[in-house]
């Protein structure tokens, strides 16, 4: 994964702690519920920290502002 990109996206651990959940599926739900923009690639998920420190400080959170994940493919992300 690009530096860049690594550095923007939550880590596992910590889109967990966000939701509270280990389950991809969990994890979803939440985020779609609390308004939290991300992308689903199989069984990740994918958040923008800027996306959720909009989020934590209670601003709206528009999803075409920081990183585009919408141009975030599986060819850009070595698991």
């Amino acid at each position: 994964m690009a530096p860049e990109l690594a550095e923007e996206l939550l880590r596992p651990s910590e889109i967990k702690a966000l939701t509270g959940s280990a389950n991809p599926d969990e994890q979803d739900r939440v985020l779609t519920r609390e308004g939290i923009p991300h992308r689903r690639l199989g069984r990740r998920i994918l958040v923008s920290r800027f996306h959720t420190r909009e989020w934590l400080a209670g601003r709206p959170v528009a999803p075409s502002r920081g990183v585009n994940l919408a141009l975030v493919t599986l060819s850009l992300i070595h698991i």
